[in-house]
């Protein structure tokens, strides 16, 4: 099991472990399934990064390992999109239901962010 623990960014406090996030005046609790399938998608990303390491000591070629990485960068953006959307449907919901100009100004930073 994951401990719980909190950390600050751009002014919003965040609870891992408990998947409980606070921004600005909302806070929103993620849906533990949706918990667990980002997990794994970080999980075998992470897996999959570490075949590629290995392939690199084992002095793979390098078309094949440019290929593996291919794979890792789209998992990875196929993982941002899956949080990006329940990000939208939740907290941007809640967000705009509140007036949280805050949030949705958080939001445009984080989508600037993953798009670069």
């Amino acid at each position: 099991m994951s401990e719980e623990y909190t950390h600050t960014h751009d002014g919003h406090t965040h609870t891992h472990g408990g998947h409980t996030h606070t921004h600005g005046s909302h806070t929103h609790t993620h849906d533990p399934e949706q918990v667990k399938s980002v997990l794994n998608r970080i999980s075998r990303a992470i897996g999959h990064l570490e075949s590629i390491k290995h392939m690199v000591e084992d002095g793979r070629d390098c078309s094949e390992v440019l290929i593996q990485l291919s794979a890792v960068k789209a998992a990875i953006n196929n993982t941002g999109k899956v949080i990006l959307q329940d990000h939208i449907q939740h907290c941007l919901v809640d967000a705009v239901e509140t007036g949280d100009l805050e949030t949705i100004e958080e939001l445009n930073r984080a989508i600037d962010r993953f798009i670069k």
